[in-house]
């Protein structure tokens, strides 16, 4: 298990069920899917996350809300 990191829901489309986080210390970007959330999200959310390898990068993992 990674350490949390906290961000900003930059984006979710809600009926797709994804959406990028920002991450809040080194500006980065990360992709999250609504199975990867605890809590449901919105844009502006302030989140906590976990990040793990994906296909194609770091995806925001275990998201929840602050």
């Amino acid at each position: 298990m990674s350490e949390k990191q906290s961000g900003t829901v930059k984006f979710f489309n809600e009926s797709k069920g994804f959406g990028f986080i920002k991450d809040n210390s080194s500006t980065k970007e990360y992709f999250v899917h609504v199975t990867g959330c605890r809590d449901e999200i919105r844009e502006n959310d302030e989140v906590e996350f976990e990040l793990k390898e994906g296909p194609k990068g770091l995806n925001a993992i275990n998201v929840t809300l602050v």
